[in-house]
C-alpha cells in the first residue's frame, strides 16, 4: 500500500527554519491561482500541468512564488540559494480537487498541516513523482487505497 505521511512535524520544521517566531505570527492567506500563474523553476503556466501545486508567500511581500508541483515547493525551501523569508507555504488539497488534471485554483491548505501520500503512481507537474497533499486523513487514505488498487488512483 502507498505510504501516508503526516507532515505536521516536517512542515513545521521547514517553516520554522525559514521563519522567526515574530514572522510566524502574521500568516498571509493563500492566493487564488490566476490563469497566468507561472512556475518558479520551469517558467511554464501552472494550468498546463496536472496534479497538485504549491505556493510560497514571502514576508518581504510581492506575488506568490508558484510551483507546478509540491516536490518543487519543498525543494525551494531546502535550497540554500533561495529566499528564506518564508511567511507561508500552501499546497493544493487534492481531496477538494475536481480531478487530477484540474487541482483547483482556491483549494489551498497549509503544507504544515497536510497529509501526504508518498510513493503514488501519479505524476505531478513536469512528469515527476509527486507527494500528494490532502487536508483530511480519510481523503488521503481513500486516495492511497485507490492508487494501490489501480496503479494510478484519483
Amino acid at each position: 500500500m502507498k505510504s501516508l505521511w503526516l507532515t505536521l512535524s516536517l512542515g513545521l520544521a521547514l517553516i520554522a527554519s525559514a521563519c522567526s517566531k515574530e514572522e510566524a505570527a502574521v500568516v498571509p492567506p493563500a492566493q487564488t491561482m490566476a490563469a497566468d500563474a507561472t512556475g518558479y523553476y520551469c517558467g511554464m503556466l501552472l494550468s498546463e500541468h496536472s496534479g497538485p501545486k504549491g505556493q510560497i508567500l514571502l514576508a518581504s511581500g510581492g506575488d506568490p512564488v508558484w510551483f507546478t508541483s509540491v516536490r518543487d515547493t519543498f525543494n525551494f525551501l531546502r535550497l540554500p540559494e533561495e529566499p528564506k523569508d518564508v511567511a507561508a507555504v500552501y499546497v493544493s488539497d487534492m481531496g477538494a480537487a475536481a480531478t487530477w488534471e484540474q487541482p483547483g485554483a482556491d483549494n489551498w491548505i497549509p503544507a504544515a498541516g497536510a497529509v501526504f501520500v508518498i510513493d503514488s503512481d501519479r505524476e505531478g507537474g513536469m512528469g515527476g513523482a509527486e507527494a500528494v497533499p490532502f487536508g483530511k486523513q480519510d481523503a488521503a487514505t481513500a486516495f492511497a487505497k485507490v492508487d494501490a488498487a489501480s496503479g494510478a488512483g484519483h
